[in-house]
């Protein structure tokens, strides 16, 4: 049996929801992950200080006392977020960084930023102490096609940050097409980017495999052939730009399987043996560490994890669905299998 043993990774990209939902999934992520950067698009959103604080301590709460997890939380930015709030940030250790949704791109994005000029004053108190924005790269606007919005809201919206805060730290969240690693490989090294399993193992031919295939839809939406192969390979290139962030984002199976049909796929469940079976078959298991475990940590200014953690070369069988609140979720490949899994 063949075995891996490595740095136990984080995950730069995930939401745990709240409450009884979160409870039945949190111990997934917490099994694989050391630390994790939290999402805050709950309902109503994370936008303050006092609300991080208080959900971070009910994560605690949530998590099985056998695992040494540790959530690093977010601020969702807004046009009402003020400088000030940055102030407090800044001097609050779980806090890591704020997350910026353009309104209407995906879950609970009501609340986000209508207009990037309006949160300048903000964007300049990050840049000067070092705070990330981390960014879900896609218009709105629904006279661009779905499968065009990353690509233009790198040149409508990216790129003219770039230029007006060049030092400011950005990871671009779960990037899909070619477009965003040629961007992300072309910037400066205070530009970074997350890479989902989801994203590197389909295309937008899954969504359709006889008919509208509902747990494979996420947002970013699923990119063609040619995109898919440029996120496989910029995830295993070495490149310390690209990191892991799973955007693992459960949803009830009847909200998937209803005419809401709500974006998100949840692949906390074997995560890291989806990345371990992806990296071993482009013969790359030995860039696996470096893109779980320090590309991240090394980006964020963090220590990285001294708990190691071993991945066995073992056919793991993903179950058709799990318990999830008062629903059932279906995760990442059900009813299939993967070559990898942790030890747990």
């Amino acid at each position: 049996m063949q075995t891996l043993t490595i740095s136990k990774p984080d995950d730069f990209h995930l939401h745990l929801r709240d409450g009884a939902a979160m409870a039945n999934i949190i111990n997934y992520s917490a099994a694989q992950f050391s630390r994790a950067i939290v999402m805050p698009n709950l309902n109503p959103p994370i936008t303050t200080v006092d609300m991080a604080m208080s959900y971070y301590n009910r994560i605690l709460n949530s998590v099985n006392k056998k695992y040494n997890f540790e959530p690093l939380m977010t601020l969702y930015l807004t046009d009402n977020t003020r400088p000030s709030e940055i102030d407090i940030v800044v001097q609050t250790e779980p806090i890591k960084a704020l997350k910026y949704y353009p309104v209407g791109t995906t879950t609970n994005s009501d609340y986000g930023v209508t207009d990037i000029k309006k949160v300048y004053l903000v964007l300049e108190s990050m840049m000067k102490n070092q705070l990330p924005l981390l960014i879900h790269g896609e218009v709105s606007d629904t006279d661009v096609n779905v499968f065009d919005r990353e690509k233009v809201f790198i040149e409508k919206v990216l790129s003219p940050l770039v230029d007006d805060f060049c030092e400011l730290k950005i990871v671009f969240e779960h990037i899909s097409t070619k477009a965003a690693v040629d961007f992300v490989l072309n910037a400066n090294s205070n530009i970074a980017a997350t890479i989902t399993p989801q994203h590197i193992l389909l295309n937008r031919d899954d969504l359709f495999n006889e008919s509208f295939q509902p747990h494979n839809y996420c947002l970013p939406v699923l990119k063609e052939e040619h995109d898919r192969l440029a996120v496989l390979g910029a995830a295993t290139s070495g490149n310390p730009k690209f990191f892991l962030g799973t955007d693992s984002a459960p949803h009830g199976r009847t909200k998937k399987e209803s005419g809401c049909g709500c974006a998100g796929i949840f692949s906390a469940y074997n995560a890291l043996g989806d990345y371990a079976e992806i990296f071993e078959k482009q013969n790359k298991l030995d860039k696996l560490e470096a893109f779980a475990s320090f590309h991240g940590a090394d980006f964020y200014g963090l220590k990285r994890n001294d708990e190691k953690i071993t991945l066995t070369k073992k056919e793991k069988n993903i179950p058709e669905e799990l318990p999830f609140d008062n629903d059932k979720l279906v995760p990442f490949r059900a009813g299939g299998n993967c070559a990898w899994q942790a030890k747990r």
